[in-house]
């Protein structure tokens, strides 16, 4: 018989109170985990962390944890500067029991002084997110993971981990993934058991090389699991006396590793890229064409973030590989289920940005991307027709020099970047152009073959 609330004291009518959010400590100690990583990247994506024992972890959550900035590496510090102090985000707790038994890391954001450091990247994501919760806009994204496993010799050369590995055109190779098969579940269990809904582990198309999938989410987490997954499986190949390397392109002859970002926008749950009346027949929307269309406007810019090494136009600048195609995208060109462009739609649901590789920062990469995307929206860009019939787009820059000066000629890239505070993109360019005339000055054996006995 069903009770008459009527009758009751007003105030058992009134809403429970909220359950009380567990403490880092609490949730630590309920995992038995003893120590966390406090961890942060700089702007080349390198993991820093202090290994902060569980008895400091409410300590570490209230007050964060300190660092010397300019040790840290690039992010905008030099030694006379104060501390860096990271505040955990405590949402992004992950016990990694896999890499240490009692381990667990927590993502956290750099401070200065008491305000959010702008240099930091996870900070300049969090304000882009920021500008596009202000128009209603929610960016989720999922991102392939590519890498090789390799070992180095005592000379400095490199060849894949498996030394099976050998046939010409390796992709999907069911016995290439058998031989790995103990590194290939163990991440996979580790990520299911994380909740991030491993769907897929696959040979590449390069020897040695490999790609685990996880389910997309909102685009902070994605970037957050990125760095996540590349520690991961950094520590658990070298466990096994392998080199797991996100090197964009380790061997000249073969393929090499993108980071391939999948891009929605939402609002309210619900994706706004979907249109069932598309006259272009792709199945988007208005909203998806304009977000595309200031993505391939600004691509040249976006390189230097989505592709920030020299190494990385070895890939993009390949003509030819052992397999027979690079996969790389050569000109900011779009289309369908076609992995020849810088931008694939693989269905209604979302984009595919394919000029990024394993070497950039995910935080950075979303930002600018999305950054680049919001000035579609803004001006109503047009993409034009897809392929070789759409609007005649300059190639992709073609070494990591072209790509700095197309940053620093592009005012919204450059401003994503300083989303957070200024100087953020000339220092980043300054890095990058030091790094690149610090790789032109040095002499290797093609200019030994090529030189030596030339004149």
């Amino acid at each position: 018989m069903a009770s008459d609330t009527s009758t009751l004291p007003r105030t058992e009518l009134l809403p429970a109170a909220p359950a009380a959010v567990p403490s880092l400590a609490e949730r630590a100690r309920a995992d038995g985990v003893r120590f966390l990583l406090a961890l942060f990247v700089d702007l080349t994506g390198k993991p820093c962390a202090k290994l902060v024992p569980v008895e400091a972890a409410d300590e570490l959550e209230h007050e964060g944890v300190g660092f010397a900035g300019y040790a840290v590496g690039a992010i905008g510090q030099q030694p006379c500067d104060p501390d860096l102090i990271a505040i955990p985000d405590t949402g992004s707790y992950t016990p990694l029991p896999w890499v240490r038994e009692g381990l667990a890391l927590v993502h956290c954001d750099p401070h200065v002084e008491g305000r959010a450091w702008h240099f930091a990247p996870r900070v300049i994501l969090k304000k882009l997110l920021a500008e596009a919760k202000a128009r209603q806009l929610e960016l989720f994204a999922g991102a392939e993971v590519e890498y090789f496993l390799v070992n180095r010799a005592a000379d400095g050369t490199l060849a894949p981990a498996d030394g099976k590995d050998v046939e010409a055109r390796p992709c999907y190779d069911a016995r290439g993934l058998t031989r790995m098969y103990d590194h290939l579940t163990g991440i996979s269990a580790a990520m299911n058991a994380l909740g991030w809904g491993n769907y897929a582990n696959d040979h590449e198309d390069a020897n040695g090389q490999f790609e685990q999938n996880f389910a997309y989410a909102d685009a902070l987490t994605t970037a957050d699991r990125v760095i996540t997954a590349r520690y991961l499986i950094s520590v658990l190949a070298e466990q096994r006396g392998m080199t797991a390397t996100f090197m964009p392109k380790p061997f000249a002859d073969r393929t090499g590793s993108g980071m391939h970002l999948h891009l929605s926008l939402w609002r309210d749950g619900e994706s706004l890229f979907p249109d069932a009346e598309d006259a272009r027949g792709f199945g988007l929307s208005e909203l998806a064409y304009r977000f595309l269309g200031g993505i391939l406007d600004h691509a040249p810019g976006l390189q230097a973030v989505l592709a920030p090494t020299v190494n990385s136009y070895k890939r993009t600048g390949a003509t030819s590989t052992r397999s027979g195609a690079t996969w790389s995208p050569r000109r900011a060109s779009y289309g369908g289920n076609d992995r020849t462009h810088f931008v694939r739609i693989p269905d209604h649901h979302r984009i595919e940005l394919r000029g990024g590789d394993g070497s950039a920062n995910p935080y950075l990469a979303l930002a600018a991307a999305l950054a680049a995307g919001l000035d579609g929206i803004a001006r109503q860009a047009d993409p034009g027709a897809p392929g070789a019939d759409g609007i005649l787009r300059p190639e992709l820059p073609p070494t990591l020099l072209h790509a700095v000066e197309a940053l620093g000629a592009d005012p919204v890239v450059t401003a994503g970047l300083d989303a957070a505070g200024p100087g953020v993109a000339e220092y980043f360019a300054a890095l990058k152009r030091e790094e690149f005339f610090d790789w032109h000055g040095t002499v290797g054996s093609w200019e030994h073959d090529r030189y030596l006995t030339a004149f």
